[in-house]
Formats: structure tokens, C-alpha cells, sequence
């Protein structure tokens, strides 16, 4: 079994970062983030203008955590 079999979640829902829906991929801090977002954000250097979206979004699953504490 692969490792990807192990953590790609493969029911539809929204993704994090793009917001579309998508069948596989993974979730963090209770967010989904797709398989093919992954792929882009992990590729992606620091330098690219594409990042600062990348974090942006990323931040929106902290948000979210921090009102579920409250």
C-alpha cells in the first residue's frame, strides 16, 4: 500500500486553496487541502508570487481553528 493510499482523504470536498471541489487530498488543522494544491504549494519557492497566495489561504485554516477555540 502507498503511502498516498494511507493519507489522501478520497471523499468530494472543498479545497482550502482553491476552493473547488476535489476528491482527493489531505486535510490539515481540519482544512482540505486537494492533491493537486499540494503538489503546487510544496513546488513552489518562496520567491514565486504565487506563495503569498499559497499563505493567504493557508491562513484561513488558522482563523478558522482559532474560532472553533473560542
Amino acid at each position: 500500500m502507498s503511502i498516498y493510499k494511507k493519507i489522501y482523504h478520497s471523499s468530494e470536498e472543498v479545497c482550502l486553496i482553491c476552493e473547488t471541489k476535489k476528491e482527493q487530498g489531505i486535510h490539515i488543522m481540519h482544512s482540505f487541502i486537494c492533491m493537486d494544491c499540494e503538489k503546487e504549494l510544496v513546488n513552489t519557492k518562496t520567491s514565486d508570487p504565487k506563495y503569498s497566495f499559497f499563505v493567504y489561504q493557508m491562513g484561513k485554516a488558522v482563523f478558522s481553528q482559532d474560532k472553533r477555540r473560542a
